[in-house]
């Protein structure tokens, strides 16, 4: 995969993903309209379909609730890129199909604004300059978790 990563800082919560005063809506497209608004206001428009957030350390932490990762999908963000993960964010972003690459280290690799390349099966990350990091790869039931679009699709898919 290939697309521009757009860097963010240590403790993005979820009000800065969304912020709550959307948590009224559930829909991919209206949430992703707010998607990061509290950083950059424009950044549901700069961001496209493929591209990349890339993080510091305790990305998504706050509240449990899903809107963030749904925010996230929305907008067309391939995977979030992180030093580390809040747990929780985790999983609800599993849940509902967003790719979340654990790669200690890539916030000293990576520049906003730059095209980056993630190669899935060997589990790296490439620069620009062709610099490239490991991140930890996703095992076989969450890539078809997440190949299915989330957890709902990959049960009814299971029957």
């Amino acid at each position: 995969m290939k697309g521009t990563a757009w860097k963010f800082g240590n403790d993005i919560d979820t009000d800065i993903i969304v912020p709550g005063r959307y948590l009224i809506y559930t829909d991919e497209e209206r949430l992703s309209k707010h998607c990061m608004e509290g950083l950059d206001a424009d950044f549901h428009k700069k961001c496209k379909k493929g591209d990349f957030i890339v993080a510091g350390k305790n990305f998504g932490c706050g509240s449990s609730r899903e809107h963030a990762p749904i925010a996230l999908k929305g907008v067309g963000v391939a995977a979030v890129i992180a030093e580390s993960f809040a747990r929780i964010f985790y999983r609800n972003a599993t849940n509902v199909g967003v790719p979340l690459l654990e790669a200690p280290g890539i916030t000293g690799l990576v520049e906003d604004g730059e095209e980056i390349e993630v190669d899935m099966e060997k589990g790296i990350i490439t620069n620009n300059n062709g610099d490239s990091i490991e991140f930890k790869k996703l095992p076989p039931f969450m890539l078809e978790i997440l190949e299915q679009g989330g957890l709902i699709e990959y049960l009814k898919n299971k029957r």
